[in-house]
């Protein structure tokens, strides 16, 4: 397996893990052309060598016009990623990145994702940076990342909210709600804001925080705009090929083996309580929770309680299980599944617009399921039969599609 590893040296943001890839062997032609199937303008991507320290590293610049700095919202942000010609992998990535964003923004600054205000993170510079990173990493091949610890920095850092502490609230609640690792202290340790929310995002998203024995073959340095005589302010990236076999998968299909599998027994909790608990699941990132029916001793009826959730998430998916529901443990096991690539559109209905989620199969379309709180909106504001909603944006996607 072809993986890479991120070295945290001085810290993490989207433009230094832009400008590893680069210095890695990324061409610069090739990430524009990635970019360019965004459809959007407002900014110029350039790159350029310089010293941190002693090291040698590329600092990418992401030049912004008045349109790049027009301030966007989140669903601005997913419609240019879900519309995009991206391959799939790539924008379902690319949007777990800007859901984590969201809910970090959202946290930290107690509103709801729609009251959030972006501020820096609003402009096209945050797009390209999560869209570059995820899609220069599937150019060079990378099926797998592990980072080192998040570094905590001390000091402050300013913002448009003012003087605050070195580590933004909102990269705070990245690592409560992640689990990320991060470290403290040293011999050295970066002042003022070491990792940006963009980068501690992307990073937290596409990486896991374990030990891993690989082959190196690329290897690359990003350069933080800032020049500390303290420490090189660099992230590296490794690449090569890791030790460990892989499993096989038949053609036209993946295996996704970054899956941590959470389970329970429960029997003494109501089925309006289990519905609560699944909901908070959901809300806190598990790919899938779902309940089967059990017989535990003395003939008790009971159920089991299955979460699928990635590496990162599973602290935080652990802590809410034991803390919402009655069990007094959570089993955990690492397991392997199939997964058909998969990709959003947004298509125009007679009854206004859908989002549709489209999964492709060996890159043949296997499936059409429009989105089913988008679906339920609509019915409820017009009256009409939900089914009449949905089989419209199934026809609208269709013809989307060229089916």
């Amino acid at each position: 397996m072809r993986i890479a590893y991120l070295d945290m040296v001085g810290g993490v943001s989207g433009d230094m893990l832009l400008g590893a890839l680069l210095d890695a062997g990324l061409p610069l032609e090739s990430l524009r052309s990635s970019l360019d199937l965004l459809n959007i303008g407002g900014y110029e991507l350039s790159a350029s060598q310089v010293m941190r320290g002693g090291v040698k590293a590329t600092l990418a610049h992401v030049d912004l016009n008045n349109d790049g700095n027009r301030l966007r919202d989140w669903a601005e942000f997913e419609r240019a990623i879900a519309g995009s010609a991206l391959p799939g992998s790539v924008k379902t990535t690319a949007l777990s990145i800007f859901d984590l964003l969201a809910r970090a923004e959202s946290a930290a600054h107690g509103t709801s994702k729609e009251a959030t205000h972006l501020h820096e993170l609003g402009t096209a510079d945050t797009l390209v940076d999560v869209a570059g990173v995820v899609a220069g990493l599937d150019l060079l091949g990378v099926e797998k990342v592990h980072a080192s610890p998040f570094p905590l920095s001390s000091g402050t850092s300013k913002s448009s909210h003012g003087v605050m502490a070195a580590t933004a609230a909102a990269t705070g609640e990245i690592y409560r709600i992640t689990g990320a690792s991060v470290r403290a202290g040293g011999a050295y340790g970066p002042r003022g804001e070491a990792v940006t929310p963009t980068g501690a995002a992307i990073v937290s998203t596409i990486a896991t925080f374990h030990p891993v024995a690989f082959t190196p073959e690329l290897k690359g340095y990003g350069a933080g705009s800032r020049d500390p005589d303290e420490y090189p302010n660099v992230v590296g990236l490794w690449i090569g090929e890791s030790s460990e076999p892989r499993s096989q998968a038949p053609t036209g299909l993946t295996i996704e083996s970054d899956v941590c599998l959470l389970e329970t027994n429960i029997d003494d909790m109501s089925g309006e309580m289990l519905g609560y608990v699944q909901e908070r699941l959901f809300q806190a990132g598990a790919l899938d929770v779902w309940t089967a029916p059990v017989q535990m001793k003395k003939g008790r009826p009971a159920v089991v309680l299955s979460v699928l959730c990635r590496p990162r998430q599973e602290a935080e998916i652990a802590r809410l299980i034991l803390r919402e529901s009655t069990t007094l443990g959570v089993r955990r096991r690492t397991v392997e599944r199939y997964v058909a690539e998969r990709e959003m559109i947004r298509v125009e209905t007679p009854h206004g617009e859908v989002d549709v989620k489209v999964k492709r199969v060996g890159g043949e379309i296997a499936g059409i399921h429009p989105e089913y709180e988008v679906c339920r909106e609509i019915a409820m504001r017009t009256g009409l039969p939900l089914w009449e909603i949905v089989d419209a944006a199934v026809v609208a996607a269709r013809s989307h599609l060229g089916m």
